[in-house]
This record gives structure tokens, sequence and C-alpha cells, in this order.
């Protein structure tokens, strides 16, 4: 009897260990760790699902997460507040535009660097955006350019 509950109690510390190493692995591969660095706005007519705490990327690379989303009363425009790492600083001519990884990949913020002199300082914002475009956007745009090509038989009046 008392060499059963030493196997059982060797056996659920082993099992303990390997889900901390699961726990540690997780969060070491998936950089949930917050970025220090300095605070950006940006201002969308679309979103499309980005959440809090998505990457911000240049090149592919991380430098910043976004930090927080709000509704800007006056505009209707959805506008996120992103954490840059601070070894980053940004031309005032950036662009910043919701991408995703893939067709049903998650959703992240793509920077484009300008070659301006002048920075975007801390809780500045980048003036240029592109909206995310989803889908059905992107099949609708496909369709409307293949039924309204030049030379295409017009529709019936009726």
């Amino acid at each position: 009897m008392m060499r059963r509950n030493l196997i059982e109690t060797v056996m659920g510390a082993v099992v303990l260990l390997v889900a901390g190493l699961f726990v540690y692995f997780a969060y070491t591969t998936a950089q949930f760790r917050t970025v220090k660095g300095y605070p950006v706005l940006a201002s969308f007519a679309k979103l499309g699902g980005l959440p809090v705490g998505s990457d911000v990327r240049i090149s592919g690379i991380k430098v910043g997460v976004v930090t927080a989303r709000s509704l800007d009363p006056v505009s209707f425009n959805a506008t996120i507040k992103m954490t840059i790492a601070e070894t980053i600083k940004l031309p005032e001519d950036t662009v910043a535009v919701i991408s995703s990884e893939g067709l049903v990949g998650e959703k992240y913020v793509r920077l484009e660097p300008g070659r301006s002199t002048t920075l975007i300082p801390a809780n500045g914002k980048i003036r240029e955006t592109r909206n995310f475009r989803s889908l059905e956007d992107q099949v609708g745009e496909i369709i409307f350019l293949a039924t309204n090509r030049p030379g295409a038989a017009a529709p019936p009046d009726m």
C-alpha cells in the first residue's frame, strides 16, 4: 500500500512538471511578454477584428504590440494605441496597415516606415493608415472587376 502511494505521488509530480514545462514553452514562444517602449496612435475606418495584444511588425519582425482600441466619437473611426519598442524610431511618414497571416490567420499591424527625418514622438499619431481588407471585400472587388471590364456585354434593360 505504501509503495502504491509513492508511485502515485511520483507520477503526479511528473505530470505537474510536464505541465509546467508546457506553460513555460508556450509563454516564451508566443511572445506574450509586454514590450517596453513608447505609445503611438493610429486611426482606421475598419479594424477587421484586430484584437488588443496583436503584434506590430516591420518587415515581419515584431517591434510592438497593440495595447488598446477605442472609438473616436467625432470621426467614428477606430483608434488603436500601440506600444513601440524604444529602439525603434518611426519617421512621421510611416504608414500603418492592418494585415493578416494568410486567409484565416491572426491579424497584426504592419508598419511601413517612410523616409522622413522627422520622427513620431511618444503619444504621436501615424497619419496615413490603410484599412483591413477582408476576404469578402477582395472577392467582391474581383467580381466587380470581372463584370465591369471594357468590352463586356451590358446587362439587359428591364
